[in-house]
């Protein structure tokens, strides 16, 4: 008998005729936003502001031109591409287009200066961005390794006021990243730096119909 059969046989003896477990209760609130899409779309603005990610809103018309705008801003001389991104979204964009592929090296995804996104959903009341790999979202490393990331959120369809709201409609079979602003760290002093292991500067662009 090895060591972890040994530990196996004093827990099965430890628990031997103890009680089945209660039930799980979950009579918790599911959400503590009001049931108003408006009020949850604010609530989502402050809260991206708050983890000091750079929130813009606009519609289908105006999405070109502020996603080209973001990337001149920022000097980006490319911008990484995921499948199926909706090809409005860059019309305007004068940088180099760089696709996402497989093969890509990090050293070559290091070198691309910002990637956009679209995202699976964005919870309000924590400010967090969610993406699975979908259409519009590509592999989790070309949101982690370029040091500016757009990210752009349908309005109302993509929205949750909570975590468990988000919970019932994501696939946890899917490779999921959340995001909640900008990464960044502190040490034992508090000072932050933002950088750390993902996107230095985070824009979310809010997009109604």
């Amino acid at each position: 008998m090895n060591a972890r059969d040994r530990i196996l046989a004093r827990v099965r003896a430890a628990v031997e005729g103890a009680p089945e477990a209660p039930p799980v209760v979950r009579d918790y609130l599911v959400s503590h936003t009001p049931d108003d899409p408006a009020a949850v779309l604010d609530l989502l603005h402050e809260n991206l502001v708050d983890y000091r990610a750079r929130v813009h809103r606009t519609d289908e018309a105006g999405i070109g031109a502020l996603v080209a705008g973001l990337l001149a801003a920022r000097g980006a001389g490319s911008v990484l591409v995921p499948r199926g991104l909706p090809p409005e979204w860059l019309a305007e964009a004068a940088c180099a287009h760089v696709q996402d592929r497989v093969e890509s090296t990090a050293a070559e995804l290091d070198a691309v200066t910002s990637v956009v996104t679209g995202c699976a959903l964005a919870i309000a009341e924590t400010g967090t961005l969610v993406l699975d790999g979908g259409p519009a979202q590509g592999r989790r490393r070309i949101t982690l390794v370029p040091d500016h990331h757009i990210c752009v959120v349908r309005v109302p369809d993509q929205i949750v006021a909570s975590v468990p709201q988000a919970m019932a409609r994501l696939d946890p079979g899917r490779p999921l990243t959340w995001i909640s602003g900008p990464s960044a760290t502190s040490d034992i002093e508090l000072d932050r730096v933002e950088g750390v292991h993902g996107p230095r500067t985070l824009d979310v662009v809010l997009l109604s119909p």
